[in-house]
């Protein structure tokens, strides 16, 4: 069996609360002494254990996960739940406070806009500086070339200085040098959400083409869990730093949305846009057969003069498919707030004729010119139907999303019992 290219066991990250510095150079030395006095010993250092607790910031802690080459790992999470630390390390950006990870490779990372980039040399020349800090030589680079920059589709602005692209350019042309240039493991973090959505598309399918064809390894973190489930064979959850599981992509999928609800079953006091604040979101139950009911109760409020065009309740699969949308429209006009204006929305769903499964309850709004998606805000688990006499049922894959009221009639050979 391979060895896996890579190996992560018990990492954890430390972060120290509070301003860097704040400790005079005999504090620091008086503690790094009695730390190696202690370990010496093979005990405890002596400190103060309050304040160490309460200073102390555990981003990661005791994570371990191996990733086969050719696999394409998917990372998530919720905001904060350590993923952006376990992608700097992984990235040789931050040193961990324990545990090891080692990475047998070649490693590129796309962890945020602007990273790797000289914001004053030009796309041309970053895209050399980045080959050559990859390991690779100049006639490899120029080889890759025209191909990098027809992907990231910028000849225009090739020998442009990269601080005057626009956010999407400078995303395009950092994923086109990181894709092509051949590193054994890819590393992407958030930042392909801020391309559009074909470039998206392009990303994703050359990420696809680099893991099978070209058996390389990327690790993949996105809150678009659409994206996720098409992209990745297996997913790692994290939650507060910790390694909730590591498995299947749906039922890591399933497990992150139902965690997501057992903390929003009421939704207050959140920020939808300026000048409009969502003071009350419930929906209940969380968990129904196709044959029950849902109800819901919104209660929006505006600080300001707000006029909101389209309000819409919305349904989403656990793969981020849309499977419903309810117009809460008043007779299909906008609603307008003025300052101090609130608007309660109650309703009830009579039924849900959908596959058993995990869906995801949002919002969508439209004050201006763009439409705003506040996705997941509650977990929905619809139950499975009981089976029927012997039957046994279907996988999932092939349930499809609807439940379909059909009756039927059989001439001929009839089913017989057990």
């Amino acid at each position: 069996m391979s060895q896996p290219i890579i190996t992560v066991e018990e990492l954890s990250k430390r972060y120290v609360l509070g301003s860097i510095g704040s400790t005079s150079l005999r504090e620091e030395f008086s503690r790094r002494w009695r730390g190696l006095v202690a370990a010496a010993r093979r005990r405890p250092a002596p400190s103060d254990a309050a304040e160490a607790s309460a200073r102390d910031f555990w981003a990661l802690r005791d994570v371990s996960f191996t990733v086969n080459r050719g696999e394409v790992l998917g990372v998530i999470g919720r905001n904060g739940a350590g993923k952006s630390t376990l992608l700097k390390i992984l990235s040789r950006i931050t040193e961990p406070t324990s545990g090891v990870a080692r990475l047998r490779g070649r490693i590129a990372s796309l962890l945020e806009v602007g990273t790797g980039f000289h914001p004053d040399l030009t796309g041309r020349e970053n895209v050399f500086l980045n080959g050559a800090i990859l390991g690779m030589t100049r006639d490899e680079i120029r080889r890759k070339f025209d191909e990098i920059v027809a992907f990231a589709e910028v000849e225009r602005f090739i020998d442009t200085p990269v601080k005057r692209y626009s956010s999407g350019m400078y995303v395009r042309l950092a994923f086109a040098v990181a894709a092509h240039l051949e590193p054994e493991i890819l590393i992407v973090d958030e930042v392909l959400a801020v391309g559009d959505s074909s470039f998206q598309k392009k990303c994703i399918g050359k990420i696809q083409a680099i893991s099978s064809d070209d058996q390389r390894t990327v690790i993949f973190v996105s809150h678009n869990m659409q994206a996720v489930e098409h992209l990745c064979s297996r997913i790692l959850h994290l939650e507060q730093g910790r390694l909730v599981g590591c498995g299947p992509t749906a039922d890591m999928i399933a497990e992150y949305l139902r965690r997501m609800s057992d903390e929003r079953l009421q939704v207050q006091n959140r920020n939808l846009t300026e000048g409009l604040q969502l003071l009350k979101l419930v929906v209940g139950p969380n968990t129904v057969g196709v044959s029950e009911s849902v109800s819901f109760e919104i209660c929006l409020a505006a600080s300001a003069a707000t006029t909101v065009h389209d309000f819409h309740l919305v349904l989403n699969n656990a793969s981020g498919y849309r499977v419903a949308l309810i117009d809460l429209r008043d007779e299909g006009g906008p609603y307008v707030f003025r300052p101090g204006d609130r608007a309660n929305f109650t309703g009830t769903i009579a039924r849900l004729p959908l596959v058993s499964g995990a869906y995801g309850i949002g919002m969508v709004l439209r004050t201006g010119r763009e439409h705003e998606e506040f996705a997941d805000l509650f977990h929905l688990e619809i139950r499975p139907s009981p089976p029927q006499g012997q039957l046994v049922p279907y996988a999932v894959q092939y349930q499809g999303t609807t439940v379909l009221d059909c009756t039927f009639e059989t001439q001929g050979p009839r089913a017989q019992g057990p």
